[in-house]
């Protein structure tokens, strides 16, 4: 059954897949790049996983560094989704070149600086507050506002 299942999904994938209208050398490049990211994404899951079965001091006993750690694993992974999603619709939006190179920039930059905001905010295991490198999660937020607010007036 799991196999039958598997199969519908991929012929629904194509199906819809070829709806699509094509995609530009420049958006198809940029979701590469955002598709070589994802093992780095699970690489680091992999560590955040080995961290709690090591029981790597530091981590388990440091509720503010794990936090922001879970964070920004977490925001990577969603984030690195979200703009390939988006790369679907941006040659599809009423702007500019230079808009939509931005657009694409934007939307790369946002699941780089957030997550590393998060994580090089508490680099040292003894670190109980986030240092200044905060400031980044804040600047992923606003690349990704930029992006998607840029993007959707264009789309309208």
């Amino acid at each position: 059954m799991p196999a039958a299942f598997a199969a519908s999904v991929i012929a629904e994938a194509v199906q819809l897949s070829s709806a699509l209208p094509a995609m530009s050398p420049a958006s198809l490049r940029t979701a590469g790049i955002l598709l070589i990211t994802v093992p780095t994404v699970a690489i680091g899951g992999a560590s955040l996983l080995s961290f709690i079965g090591r029981r790597t001091p530091g981590y388990l006993d440091n509720p503010v560094r794990r936090g922001l750690w879970r964070a920004g694993h977490a925001h990577a992974g969603v984030l690195v989704m979200f703009a390939l999603l988006a790369m679907l619709y941006v040659d599809q939006a009423d702007l500019s070149d230079g808009l939509r190179t931005l657009v694409r920039l934007l939307f790369v930059a946002a699941p780089i600086l957030m997550p590393l905001g998060f994580f090089l905010s508490v680099v040292r295991p003894a670190d109980t507050r986030p240092n200044k490198l905060i400031w980044l999660t804040g600047l992923g937020g606003v690349s990704l506002a930029a992006a998607a607010l840029t993007l959707g007036v264009g789309l309208v």
